[in-house]
């Protein structure tokens, strides 16, 4: 009886100690973490017309300018880390152009006046290193414009400007860049 105990114990006291061995190591918390922007940005609206899941590098006393943030093909994943991928619930015009509802990478080509936003077929992708320009969808010319306060964490808005035009504001430093789009009411399913 005695041994019974005792290797019942034994036993027990292995399975409690052994726990620590099989514990999950968790990362630390990401520098540059992961937001969403949507519209309507309303959560408890669930008829979305389109969500953008991006990471929101900062500043941290840096000037924009001088951030490597475009590869040598003068591509930037619009964020930090995984490229930018938004999603459209619905046909839309984006910057007038015609998309089909659905997923996808959203690239951009900073410049002074204007940039390019690129929305490409393909997803999930790391950083803009495997961009290819065959993989366009669309490109369509951002207008730039200076904001009055600097924006410390690259973020991505959409407001309703006018009925059914909602503009997509990506802003970091002391540069906006907008979009516009709306619902192709239009299109045919």
């Amino acid at each position: 009886m005695k041994k019974t105990i005792l290797s019942f114990a034994l036993f027990a006291i292995a399975i409690i100690s052994s726990t620590h061995t099989f514990a999950q190591k968790f990362p630390r918390l990401d520098v540059s973490p992961l937001d969403a922007a949507t519209y309507p940005s309303d959560w408890r609206n669930s008829d979305k017309l389109v969500k953008v899941i991006y990471g929101r590098p900062q500043l941290k006393g840096r000037a924009l300018s001088s951030l490597a943030v475009v590869s040598e093909k003068g591509v930037w994943r619009t964020g930090a880390n995984e490229a930018s991928e938004i999603t459209f619930f619905k046909d839309v015009l984006f910057a007038g152009e015609q998309v089909k509802a659905g997923t996808y990478t959203l690239f951009t080509i900073p410049g002074d006046k204007e940039w390019t936003v690129i929305l490409s077929a393909v997803r999930n992708v790391w950083g803009h290193y495997t961009y290819d320009k065959k993989d366009d969808v669309l490109r369509v010319a951002g207008k730039v414009s200076e904001s009055e306060k600097i924006i410390e964490a690259f973020s991505i808005v959409f407001n309703e400007e006018k009925e059914d035009v909602i503009t997509m504001y990506l802003g970091w430093g002391n540069t906006v860049v907008s979009v516009s789009l709306q619902e192709d009411l239009d299109s045919e399913d």
